[in-house]
């Protein structure tokens, strides 16, 4: 040990060659722990809807209005602290509308203004931090300018005329519209030091890929998979059923625009495929959900692809639990339920009418076997998404940057649920051929679908784009937590009862202490301040966000806005600063154009869910817990040069 330590030693040594680097290093490391805790943001369920999530990511769930306001609430009006906020958020559109009401001269003097304002926040907003660590942040172009315009300089006599000199420079060498848009690209950026998202990106809204572009320039986040994010990552690997199933939804939302135009996925032949087959077929039952904005003729040609494409989902899910017995899904062989000479589908003992009889494509003495029409039409869909680039880069981006679940200072985050018995007892799962409960099962299924992508074993790489459609739709699985999928029998059926998913008893559990403690001590976290931060399921008009005493709070973000009418809001996000926790309910975004021309917001209430009497530090947080390690370290390297078990490199 006491060599492996001297190694360890000289190692660190190459990097703090002397007592005085060594000293330094000590010294910035300890007073980086005395610094206010980083801004945390959690969002969840973003379902495409690019726009809403755009502009709370720009205004940090109200952290950036809140600085501003901090900042000049008291020297300014409402108006202008709206008309700064919004500023910060759409600096380019913002400046071409001022532009249009303003001559030259009125146009820098309004820059001149807006300049020293924005200064002002960013000075702000940057106190939090170290000087190298803003130094980082800052945008290269402007970077020397910046530092010198938010930090005091006591080297200056005249520092108002020093700082003034700077500023008219930007405007009278035509730099004022770049540098006021860096600046406002900072400020976000020093206001919200790391991004949560715990899951679903992807399904519904159209602006999914622009997301995940925006999500693989920020600077610091990570990503808690959803159930929707799950079936696309199926899908990216060919899994044959997440391929149906992507183009299904996204059919159903009339969003196949994602596929066709995000990401390049031909639908030609699936298009000619459905006028073919069902061209005369009124498909009454795959009508569309929400407003497209299609034509009709698009809208024709939409539900009767959604129609193709469920029928092939429906027999491909079939054959998968045929070839999976140990998935246990044989409730889920639907195309086999059905009686096609009488119209009806039986299932758990009783006999309903189909509500649609009209399959062409399917063998009754075979159903789930696709005609070759319906083969060739997958074989194209699964070399586009295999092949698509685009998408194979925001897949990867997922697979670095997420996970099934994460702890993170205190707080366990995922986005489904924890499989549980009725008892409130972790639930055995068999996953392939062997069980698994608790975290155990999270790491196991992240094991899986890692391997989906990587494994170089063709057994565990089939094991694995399998296992996703598990992971989608199954019973035991954590980002599903029912007890079964109804997509077929809510086309078919019009009985309202076979369309019922039975959730996982936690959720009847969230208010039961005992069990809540028992999941957080599954994942290493016991105390007065730890939490569980969960997205997946709406929460509804009269229900409340935080459950057992605010241990648990379901922040489903709500921004589809297929969920706003039984939740009548937009959902939740959450802000976890140095001063404790807060909930932001938040109204629906209307759209950018409003935010900009009229400088309207998110408009949203805070609910403190717990708050500090003394102020968060660094040091309280796991960086914290590495910082106070490395100090350890380099304090054990001190004592190495003054003993003279290591010798200084001194040149």
């Amino acid at each position: 040990m006491e060599e492996l330590e001297r190694k360890y030693l000289e190692r660190l040594s190459e990097l703090y060659p002397t007592i005085a680097k060594a000293s330094t290093e000590v010294i910035n490391l300890s007073s980086i722990m005395n610094l206010p805790k980083g801004t945390e943001h959690f969002i969840t369920d973003i379902h495409g809807e690019y726009e809403a999530f755009q502009h709370v990511l720009k205004n940090g769930s109200g952290a950036v209005r809140k600085k501003v306001t901090e900042v000049y609430g008291r020297t300014l009006s409402q108006e202008d602290i709206r008309e700064l906020s919004t500023l910060i958020y759409y600096p380019q559109e913002k400046i071409a509308l001022v532009r249009k009401t303003r001559t030259e001269e009125q146009m820098n003097d309004w820059y001149k203004v807006m300049l020293y304002r924005l200064i002002a926040v960013c000075r702000y907003t940057a106190s939090k931090y170290t000087r190298a660590k803003v130094r980082k942040m800052l945008p290269p172009d402007f970077a020397y300018v910046i530092e010198e315009l938010i930090t005091e300089r006591d080297d200056v006599e005249d520092k108002e005329a020093y700082y003034e000199e700077i500023i008219n420079t930007i405007i009278r060498i035509r730099r004022a519209d770049e540098f006021i848009t860096a600046l406002s690209e900072l400020i976000p950026r020093l206001t919200v030091d790391h991004l949560h998202i715990l899951g679903d990106i992807y399904d519904r809204g159209d602006g999914a890929a622009d997301i995940m572009d925006k999500l693989m320039e920020h600077h610091s986040l990570d990503i808690q998979w959803g159930n929707h994010d799950i079936v696309w990552m199926g899908a990216a690997v060919g899994q044959p059923c997440c391929i149906a199933n992507v183009v299904r939804v996204c059919a159903r939302y009339g969003n196949l625009g994602t596929l066709e135009d995000d990401y390049g996925i031909n639908l030609l032949p699936l298009a000619t495929f459905a006028l073919k087959t069902y061209g005369d077929d009124p498909c009454t039952v795959f009508k569309l959900k929400g407003s497209s904005g299609y034509s009709a003729e698009e809208t024709g040609l939409d539900i009767r692809i959604h129609k193709a494409i469920s029928i092939i989902q429906f027999k491909l899910q079939g054959q998968l639990a045929h070839k999976r017995p140990e998935f246990h899904m044989e409730d889920r062989c639907v195309m086999e339920m059905i009686d096609y000479e009488h119209g009806t589908f039986t299932e758990d003992g009783k006999t309903y009418q189909l509500l649609d009889t009209n399959f062409p494509t399917v063998d009754p003495a075979d159903p789930n076997r696709l005609s070759e029409e319906e083969e060739a039409v997958m074989e194209r869909l699964k070399s586009a998404f295999t092949g698509c680039k685009r998408l194979q880069a925001h897949m990867n981006f997922l697979l670095n940057s997420g996970s099934l679940y994460k702890v993170y200072n205190g707080n366990l985050l995922y986005h489904g649920c924890m499989p549980l018995d009725e008892n409130g007892d972790f639930k055995e799962v068999r996953i392939f051929d062997r069980f698994f409960r608790g975290k155990a099962l999270y790491d196991r299924l992240d094991t899986f679908i890692r391997r989906a992508f990587f494994s170089t074993n063709p057994v565990h790489r089939e094991q694995g784009r399998d296992i996703l459609w598990w992971i989608w739709c199954d019973r035991d699985s954590p980002l599903f937590g029912k007890d079964k999928m109804t997509t077929f029998e809510r086309y078919f059926i019009a009985e309202k009862e076979t369309h019922v998913e039975h959730k996982n008893p936690y959720y009847s559990l969230l208010d039961n202490e005992e069990v809540i403690d028992k999941i957080l001590k599954e994942f290493g976290l016991e105390g007065g301040h730890c939490h569980i931060i969960n997205g997946h399921v709406p929460v509804k008009k009269g229900e409340k966000p935080m459950k057992c005493n605010g241990k648990v709070l379901i922040i489903d973000g709500g921004f589809s806005k297929a969920y706003q009418g039984e939740t009548g809001i937009a959902g939740y996000t959450l802000i976890f600063n140095s001063w404790g926790l807060r909930l932001v309910a938040h109204e629906p975004f209307t759209s950018t154009e409003d935010a900009i021309r009229r400088g309207t917001d998110i408009h949203s209430d805070r609910v403190m869910v717990e708050q500090y009497t003394q102020r968060l530090t660094v040091g309280d947080t796991d960086a914290g817990k590495h910082i106070r390690e490395r100090i350890a370290d380099m304090e054990r390297l001190l004592d190495a040069y003054r003993s003279g078990m290591i010798a200084e490199k001194i040149k």
